[in-house]
């Protein structure tokens, strides 16, 4: 049996993802579900707290042998306090986040922002490891972001530092999402909820497109439907990540002049679309950014859509020492 283990969560706009993680951030198992409805944060933290109990009763390790639980989750975090703060994608606003996790798990809990979370997964083990300047982007219902630089994760005077995806790309764009007032972010023209709407949008213009066909059927296109449908190689769907990923390179091109990293970074659910996605993505950034910044590596983050989760194993195992 495995030797002393953390539970790393990744708390997104849409999912849950808990993984039971050991020392060397190896994963050892995992429990996925969507996350409730309701928005009700009390069904939300049961949801987390559940996820945590079923990797503990799995019978992979002795649950006396689980350090820590870490959690990121798509709001900036008050860490000093454990409170959410400026949410958008859940309501977890003011929410005591980490005291409650710790009450009803009898654990110690971590809380991070989890683009921050991913950020340290990559750096302390994944494709950014051995880099000190590197940004992170996660494309996932919203697009969150983390930043390496000079070897040290950037978090600002308040800790609200580096939120690229509320980073404004098009002044008469469309609305933002969730709780976000703003409108023309790159997380409402590049964000996997973006490319569900461009899908739907295309399947409207293409009537012998796979996307028609299962909008006929009643679906709500999404961001999945778009990327499974571009893999079997459906036009439509492969314009619509064209254009999405050319959006998001707009957004990586600011970052690119704006912190000169060596590497970029793509995770999230988004990122599961691979060189269809990040093609266009290097080649508006290149494009884009002034030299010599604009020579920065952009791949996809060696954790892909499982970095956040990887990150909270991170937090959990600082916060067990």
């Amino acid at each position: 049996m495995p030797g002393d283990c953390v539970i790393g969560v990744d708390l997104g706009g849409t999912k849950l993802l808990a993984g039971l993680v050991r020392d060397d951030l190896t994963v050892l198992e995992r429990v996925y579900r969507l996350a409730p409805p309701s928005g009700d944060p009390e069904d939300l933290l049961q949801h987390v707290v559940d996820e945590v109990r079923e990797l503990l009763e799995g019978g992979i390790v002795d649950p006396a042998r689980v350090r820590a639980v870490g959690v990121g989750i798509p709001s900036l975090v008050d860490r000093e306090r454990g409170v959410a703060v400026s949410t958008v994608h859940q309501p977890l606003d003011d929410v005591p986040v980490r005291d409650e996790l710790q009450d009803r798990l009898q654990l110690p809990v971590a809380l991070d922002n989890d683009a921050n979370c991913a950020a340290l997964a990559e750096w302390r083990a994944g494709a950014a490891r051995g880099c000190d300047d590197v940004v992170l982007l996660t494309v996932g219902t919203g697009i969150g972001s983390g930043v390496i630089a000079g070897g040290r994760l950037l978090r600002g005077a308040t800790g609200a530092a580096t939120e690229l995806g509320h980073m404004v790309v098009d002044f008469d764009g469309p609305p933002c999402q969730g709780a976000c007032r703003n409108q023309g972010c790159l997380e409402a023209l590049a964000s996997g909820s973006a490319l569900g709407r461009e899908g739907a949008r295309l399947a409207g213009q293409r009537p012998g497109s796979e996307l028609a066909r299962l909008a006929a059927e009643g679906h709500a296109i999404t961001g999945v439907h778009v990327t499974e449908a571009a893999r079997r190689g459906d036009r439509a769907a492969g314009e619509a990540l064209e254009r999405i990923g050319t959006l998001l390179g707009v957004g990586i091109a600011n970052a690119m002049n704006i912190f000169n990293p060596e590497l970029v970074l793509i995770g999230g659910g988004v990122s599961d679309a691979g060189d269809l996605l990040l093609d266009p993505a290097r080649t508006e950034a290149r494009r884009r950014a002034r030299p010599p910044s604009n020579r920065a590596r952009v791949q996809r983050a060696a954790f892909g859509p499982e970095a956040g989760m990887v990150g909270g194993a991170v937090l959990a195992l600082e916060e067990a020492r």
